[in-house]
């Protein structure tokens, strides 16, 4: 069985950093496309980075703006999400899912991020 979990979320205050982490079970993430995907309250989900199977290809949405770094980490099993700059607009739950710039699909249960002065 397919499983994703994130970590690494919580409460920051604005141009705060954190480092969110989406362990896999069940399947080698080396070799294959994952996303982070974002959705605030009220808000449908929103891709904010993706990284291809080999990590030779790593596109970030547009409201990124250089913020954050996606990464492969192999030998964990994990993709990581590297968040600097944080503003109050990034707030929103925070999951992974399997392929290329999905927001649906195999998906972990989330991790909370709040921006809040």
């Amino acid at each position: 069985e397919v499983q994703f979990v994130e970590s690494g979320g919580g409460v920051v205050h604005p141009g705060g950093s954190l480092r969110l982490s989406c362990a896999a079970s069940g399947i080698f993430l080396s070799g294959n496309d994952m996303t982070w995907v974002r959705q605030a309250p009220g808000k449908g989900p929103e891709w904010v980075a993706a990284i291809g199977g080999r990590s030779d290809i790593i596109h970030y949405a547009d409201f990124v703006e250089g913020r954050f770094t996606i990464s492969r980490d192999n030998a964990r099993n994990t993709v990581d999400l590297e968040m600097n700059s944080l503003t109050p607009e990034d707030t929103a739950l925070y999951f992974c899912v399997l392929g290329w710039k999905r927001v649906d699909g195999y998906r972990g249960q989330g991790t909370q991020v709040t921006v809040s002065s």
